[in-house]
């Protein structure tokens, strides 16, 4: 069972035996990049984890699972991050002894920063009972598509309201979407390099050519637990057409397979603030 920590921006993931804390794009090090335009923010990471510790208080989890993106900087590593994140993961294991990490696009060269309990995993993500976990910025591993249930981070979602005055705020959001199966299929097939005629039936060709029988129909994009970076508005008009709009954010996104447009909208304490077409106007 899948529930939200409201009004915090986790899942807890309760099965008989587990209680799995789910949180995604920790960002740890941003203030760097803030650092090289000339504007200096003190490190946020205390706060971070003050935050997640309370967390961990109220759900008392067996486990945490991170949904990628813990640090900032893509490839390299800095000196802020070298003196952060080690610390931080050692907080956290005094309180969970199960940590396990899926790497995210921003998380190049984070494995020397882990304590060695931290169980690092692909990006391609785990399936845990019926819910598939993954980032976002790649596939995930076909056996996540047997899967009711797909969670993913990685396009911090927000939406976004504005006045007739040109006042604009925006506020983090969980989004629920459907997902089409056939077009999932046909899309996945062909990242596997296989051929899908026009009119062939795409689930079953998935299930002959990768043997997994696609249950996939619903897809949790969960907002960043990091509360001090930026986000993407879901409710953008479609006259905003940037090249990095919410569909080109990774492979599942771009897939068309997600009804976008139908997508419920959820604040982080529960309200649900309506469809994301609903929303379009308000942007």
């Amino acid at each position: 069972m899948l529930m939200p920590m409201q009004p915090y921006p986790a899942l807890l993931l309760r099965t008989r035996t587990q209680r799995i804390l789910v949180v995604a794009d920790l960002h740890i090090g941003w203030e760097i990049a803030l650092a090289k335009e000339g504007i200096h923010v003190p490190s946020q990471t205390p706060k971070i984890l003050n935050k997640l510790l309370k967390l961990i208080d109220l759900c008392k989890p067996t486990g945490l699972l991170f949904l990628g993106d813990v640090k900032h900087t893509i490839a390299k590593v800095e000196l802020e991050e070298w003196q952060d994140i080690p610390g931080f993961f050692e907080a956290l294991l005094k309180k969970v002894s199960e940590i396990r990490v899926i790497l995210g696009n921003h998380d190049g060269n984070l494995e020397p920063l882990l304590p060695e309990n931290v169980k690092l995993l692909s990006s391609t993500g785990i399936a845990i009972r019926d819910v598939g976990f993954f980032h976002g910025n790649a596939w995930p591993a076909t056996e996540l598509l047997a899967c009711h249930s797909l969670v993913m981070g990685h396009v911090h979602p927000t939406v976004a309201f504005s006045d007739p005055m040109g006042f604009r705020i925006t506020a983090q959001v969980w989004v629920k979407a459907r997902l089409n199966g056939e077009l999932l299929s046909k899309a996945f097939l062909k990242n596997l390099g296989v051929q899908v005629e026009v009119n062939a039936d795409a689930v079953r060709l998935l299930y002959q050519k990768a043997n997994v029988r696609l249950k996939a129909s619903e897809l949790f994009i969960m907002p960043h637990f990091n509360e001090f970076l930026g986000g993407r508005p879901f409710n953008r008009s479609g006259r905003d057409r940037r090249p990095r709009s919410i569909e080109y954010l990774g492979p599942v996104l771009r897939s068309g397979s997600v009804d976008f447009d139908n997508a419920e909208t959820y604040l982080l304490d529960g309200t649900f603030l309506g469809t994301v077409r609903q929303l379009k106007s308000l942007s």
